[in-house]
């Protein structure tokens, strides 16, 4: 049985060949990540996966019969419980329903890091949580996109926003300045304005006075001299 025959026939308990691809993957994944972190994987009555470390040895080449030294290193390691070597052997008979891997006797099985029941209940949950953990990161990782798409629209918006009130307010500022300016320009043609009419009629009242006392002066000297006149004439 390869695991797309696994597959079909997990898919006959489930109802759905994705449901058994989904559950197989799941609990596959699940084994191998857990040994390859050193823990033991047991599934009472069926098993124990671990992790084993070989250290360095010599070993024979089989097709030449050389010795080659071989480097230490890990491998992983399955030992059948003790209700999976019953029925192997014969010594206890397969049921024909229901789940073929029963609780096996006290003691049949070192305890280890980890426990797995090999139970419907328990395969459903280890489905469960392995594809709430598949599809964690994925919704982190749209969560973090979709953030960082809204991120930048802001930082955009703000930017937008704070260079139009950059300029609303030089232009502001502009006409403001021009208006001022306009401003002090009026008041200084109206004061050289008015000074000058100031200064104007001051010239024009000044001018005035002096043409007043001319012609009070001239009747005077004129009266002056024609009394002179008549005093020379009286003394011939």
């Amino acid at each position: 049985m390869n695991k797309a025959q696994l597959v079909e026939a997990v898919a006959e308990q489930l109802g759905g060949r994705k449901a058994a691809a989904e559950a197989v993957d799941a609990v596959l994944d699940t084994m191998v990540r857990a040994v390859v972190a050193g823990d033991r994987v047991s599934v009472t009555g069926f098993g124990t996966f671990e992790k084993v470390e070989r250290s360095a040895r010599f070993a024979r080449n089989p097709q030449t019969g050389e010795r080659v030294k071989v480097k230490k290193t890990s491998v992983p390691r399955f030992r059948p419980g003790q209700g999976f070597k019953d029925l192997v052997s014969g010594s206890k008979k397969l049921p024909k329903e229901g789940p073929s891997v029963k609780k096996a006797p006290k003691g049949s099985l070192t305890p280890g890091k980890t426990g797995v029941a090999a139970t419907p209940a328990a395969k459903r949950a280890a489905t469960k949580r392995a594809a709430a953990a598949a599809a964690a990161p994925a919704a982190t990782k749209k969560a973090a996109a979709k953030k960082a798409t809204t991120t930048a629209a802001a930082k955009k918006t703000t930017a937008t926003a704070a260079k139009k009130a950059t300029a609303t307010k030089k232009a502001t500022t502009a006409a403001a300045a021009k208006k001022t300016t306009a401003t002090a320009t009026k008041k200084t043609a109206a004061a050289k304005k008015a000074t000058t009419t100031a200064a104007a009629k001051k010239t024009t009242a000044t001018a005035k006075k002096a043409t007043a006392t001319a012609k009070k002066t001239a009747p005077a000297k004129k009266t002056a001299t024609r009394k002179t006149t008549a005093r020379k004439t009286s003394a011939k």
